[in-house]
């Protein structure tokens, strides 16, 4: 009877061993093939630009084509969907951001996909810091005298959004529970023309990237009242913080991070955590990414999946605090 467990035990050993072996032999040999890589928004934008950077050195890496395949959308569900849904083989990646893992499952009612379950972390690459910006026509030059305005007279600051809900539109209302003050919100459909509505005086104030913002600023069609983060940023070091004006707590911006789909092999996730990380920290990447505004962040897979887990969370008080809602 011993004799018969311990053969039992053996041969159980040997097959798990067998299988590690396997699985650790077949994410050798990937990626053996291109590999879809989705990116849920229009081509030509900001998340364009990441994820075709990204695409063209790991493809360089891995000696395999990542082939960027825009599935813009109904707010990034179209092309996540398509990530969600596919094989768990670590031929298909994905681009996502704050919109698609923290705001759209605290405002959709129904998502054809569960963030958590289908979708598998490998690292965040990038933050995009926001500024607060005004027309040059507004009273006030500097983020205290922005707030005694908004209090003397609550909801007649306005400022403009790319629309409801958006990353942009959660960073005004963080600002007005922080600062005790009442703005009104004007969203627009897209973030052009929530731009060309501050540069024409239609609106008050955006809060937008800094990158879209000060080249306008320059040329005096705008005015920067602070960055939107607790310290100045090291690439304009001459525009003030939000902190420094007593709003230590407030950070307005958002993030962008590759996924693959939830029960991908590890060992895949792994090795393509360690190629994408090593692309935008340790190429000329990182300089291209940083001149146009982002920040360089990355992370475990693991550590990945409990910031996105904390940022829901977050996102989700400052929701239900403006009580924000989708038409």
């Amino acid at each position: 009877m011993k004799r018969n467990t311990a053969l039992l035990v053996a041969a159980t050993a040997a097959g798990l061993q067998f299988c590690t072996t396997t699985a650790a032999m077949a994410a050798d040999a990937w990626p053996v093939r291109p590999v879809r890589f989705i990116v849920p928004y229009p081509p030509g934008g900001t998340t364009d630009l990441v994820a075709r950077g990204i695409a063209d050195k790991i493809s360089t890496r891995y000696g395999q084509q990542f082939v960027v395949d825009n599935r813009g959308g109904a707010s990034t569900i179209i092309g996540t969907d398509l990530m969600a849904k596919s094989a768990p083989d670590g031929y298909t990646i994905g681009l996502i951001t704050q919109t698609t893992m923290s705001i759209n499952p605290n405002v959709v009612k129904k998502l054809p996909y569960d963030t958590v379950r289908d979708l598998a972390p490998v690292t965040q690459v990038v933050y995009f810091p926001y500024v607060i910006a005004a027309h040059p026509s507004v009273p006030f030059t500097g983020m205290k005298d922005m707030i005694a305005h908004a209090k003397a007279k609550p909801g007649t600051l306005t400022y403009g959004t790319p629309g409801t809900a958006s990353t942009n539109h959660l960073g005004g209302a963080l600002l007005e529970n922080l600062a005790g003050i009442k703005l009104l919100h004007v969203p627009f459909k897209g973030s052009g023309p929530a731009m060309n509505a501050v540069l024409g005086g239609q609106v008050n104030l955006i809060i937008t990237g800094a990158a879209t913002v000060i080249p306008h600023a320059k040329a005096g069609r705008t005015r920067v009242i602070a960055f939107a983060a607790e310290k100045r940023h090291p690439n304009w070091p001459d525009i003030p913080s939000t902190g420094e004006a007593g709003l230590g707590n407030y950070e307005a911006g958002t993030w962008f991070g590759i996924v693959t789909r939830g029960g991908t092999p590890r060992a895949v996730i792994g090795s393509l955590n360690r190629e994408i990380v090593n692309a935008v920290t340790n190429t000329d990447l990182k300089e291209r990414l940083t001149t146009v505004g982002f920040d360089v962040r990355t992370q475990s897979p693991e550590a990945f999946g409990k910031y996105m887990a904390d940022d829901r969370a977050l996102i989700a008080k400052i929701i239900k605090t403006a009580d924000i809602k989708l038409d």
